[in-house]
């Protein structure tokens, strides 16, 4: 069989030893400082990002890879691959997935190109991303891949505390979160990525109360799971987020724990301070 391609883009949030250790092709979204643009992850780290966002007097924004970047960078996969597999943030949350649509339909390449909605972001999209890469390692055939990602949606689990509801609703995708806002200065949001859309969970008064919150709702999910594969995410919170890793370590059962920075693309709708987990079991 020959080579099976897996792209993802850079709200995978996968830790970039990962990604050129299991070979997956990841296209960037852009961030917009004003007239300034930046290719996630390729010419704006998440710390430069952060820094900058802290200083910046308006928000910035972000836009989806063009057809054209699909186009260049299927054209790259395809020169080494017999199918591509390609999986993205929801449809609900960004347009790259459209954008992803109308490239493969421009190419009109004889070779197959999967594309795959994770309804999903962060190391949610990212865990499928390394899955499909796993999957591929064993033997699989793109169409099986496919179908076993597809059954890892409803299963992916992505939960995250973050200190202001403000850029989620200025950057409108603050989805069911809405209902928040009232109390925004004096409670810790806690949300969810459901169905592609960001939800609310809960709320608490402080940032150890929202984070206690969250591991004991992650250990209600996963209670009798003999394996849990796991990450931790944070924007610009690093100390804090590994003592959640440490936390999780002890708690659970992970056969992967990963700690990762949240992509700038992300964090522009966050802020800084978000901490967050992803998280599924094994069958």
């Amino acid at each position: 069989m020959g080579r099976i391609a897996i792209v993802t883009d850079s709200t995978a949030d996968i830790p970039r030893e990962v990604v050129e250790a299991q070979g997956i092709y990841i296209i960037p979204l852009k961030i917009l400082f004003g007239q300034q643009e930046f290719s996630d992850g390729v010419d704006i780290t998440p710390l430069e990002f952060y820094r900058k966002l802290r200083e910046s007097s308006a928000l910035p924004t972000t836009s989806q890879p063009s057809a054209g970047d699909f186009c260049k960078l299927y054209g790259e996969s395809i020169q080494a691959a017999e199918s591509i597999i390609s999986i993205h943030l929801s449809a609900e949350l960004s347009g790259t997935l459209e954008s992803a649509h109308a490239a493969r339909a421009q190419l009109d390449s004889p070779v197959p190109i999967h594309i795959v909605d994770s309804r999903t972001t962060s190391m949610g999209l990212g865990f499928m991303a390394l899955a499909a890469a796993q999957m591929v390692a064993s033997g699989l055939d793109a169409p099986k891949i496919v179908e076993q990602i597809s059954a890892l949606i409803p299963r992916m689990n992505v939960l995250f505390a973050v200190d202001t509801l403000e850029y989620l609703h200025k950057g409108g995708r603050i989805g069911g979160a809405e209902r928040l806002l009232g109390s925004i200065l004096r409670i810790k949001p806690l949300l969810e990525i459901t169905d592609g859309k960001v939800e609310a969970l809960d709320k608490a008064r402080t940032k150890p109360r929202a984070v206690a919150r969250l591991l004991d709702m992650m250990e209600a999910r996963v209670s009798g799971a003999d394996t849990v594969y796991a990450a931790v995410m944070h924007g610009d919170a690093e100390q804090e987020a590994l003592a959640v890793r440490e936390e999780i370590g002890k708690r659970f059962p992970c056969r992967e724990l990963y700690l990762c920075d949240l992509c700038p693309a992300l964090g522009v709708h966050t802020g800084p301070g978000l901490l967050g987990v992803a998280f599924y079991t094994e069958e």
